[in-house]
């Protein structure tokens, strides 16, 4: 008998759970009264975020937390368990209304109006991170910073107008510049990383919309953590490359697994991206050659030109923007 209570509680258990699990998946995807409800389990937590990330700008307080402080993760964890009661609105108007309701003449673009519809619905939008997220290329200030910086620069410039395979540039200025973990840690507490203006307040528009936002970029996982820490990206949303080290901690070499470590590797990420949450519209946002290269699989690709505007990239992009205050706008205007 007791054998017996024991297995019809785990069915019931399990059945609730089932049911909860879809409710919620609805919820969230579908009805935004029913998403209301949850809105006080998700408050404190986006709040908190929403107050750490608004404390940071282009000339704010160092985005470079030491790995030794334990926040570092905690606050990770808190925000990947983060979840947004609102949605992306079911009655999207269509592109043509969304760029007529701007100027025009403003706006740079292969397909202007398309690109601001997939914005107004996308549930999943992907930045690069060097010259887009932050304003300037995290290598080349690494590169800097133990007196390698033009050598490093000029094969960054070939890799972003899309000269040069990327992993051939990214394997050259690896073996340029060599860099230990301590040179890491101690180049990201003398320069610290710049948050382009505006981009944390898209980030947080999305994630109130209920979008969720990943990183996707051909730099260093260990210089892109802190910035994503601070946008509350969670770290199991940054598609980037992993330098390898000996035990002293010395560099050996990059782990040529990563997708983004070789040319078509934002497209590839984007596809495993897509594939393993079943995101119906994803959009791409970046300033490089390789960003471009993403559509497909992304529905639609801004290019973004507010720290380097490459004319590779503007011939390419659904939508070359200066910067992100549209973008913002749109997304804004497109919640519910």
């Amino acid at each position: 008998m007791h054998k017996k209570l024991l297995y019809y509680n785990i069915v019931v258990s399990n059945l609730i759970h089932s049911t909860m699990s879809s409710l919620n998946r609805l919820a969230l995807r579908s009805l935004p009264t029913l998403a209301a409800a949850q809105q006080s389990f998700s408050t404190g937590a986006a709040a908190f975020s929403s107050s750490y990330a608004g404390s940071f700008s282009r000339s704010s307080t160092p985005l470079f937390i030491p790995s030794h402080i334990s926040i570092h993760r905690q606050f990770n964890n808190h925000s990947a368990m983060r979840t947004y009661a609102s949605t992306p609105n079911s009655q999207t108007p269509n592109g043509s209304d969304i760029l007529a309701s701007y100027s025009s003449d403003s706006h740079i673009g292969q397909d202007v109006a398309h690109a601001m519809e997939m914005l107004a619905k996308a549930d999943a939008v992907c930045f690069d991170v060097d010259s887009t997220v932050i304003d300037e290329e995290g290598i080349d200030v690494l590169a800097d910073t133990l007196g390698k910086g033009p050598e490093v620069t000029a094969w960054t410039t070939k890799a972003m107008d899309g000269n040069i395979k990327f992993e051939d540039a990214l394997a050259a200025r690896l073996e340029i510049i060599k860099p230990s973990k301590t040179d890491i840690a101690n180049c990201l507490e003398k320069h610290p990383l710049r948050l382009s203006p505006g981009v944390d307040r898209l980030v947080e528009a999305l994630h109130k919309r209920g979008t969720d936002v990943y990183l996707v970029s051909g730099g260093f996982r260990l210089m892109i953590e802190p910035v994503a820490e601070v946008l509350g990206v969670s770290f199991d949303r940054i598609y980037a490359n992993t330098i390898t080290f000996d035990e002293s901690g010395d560099y050996t070499g990059f782990d040529s697994n990563e997708p983004t470590s070789a040319d078509q590797g934002k497209p590839k990420a984007l596809t495993m991206i897509k594939e393993k949450y079943g995101y119906k519209t994803i959009l791409m946002v970046g300033d490089g050659a390789t960003d471009a290269q993403a559509k497909p699989p992304a529905d639609a690709f801004v290019g973004f030109g507010g720290v380097v505007a490459r004319a590779a990239v503007k011939e390419k992009a659904c939508w070359f923007v200066h910067d992100f205050e549209t973008m913002i706008d749109i997304v804004n205007k497109n919640s519910n």
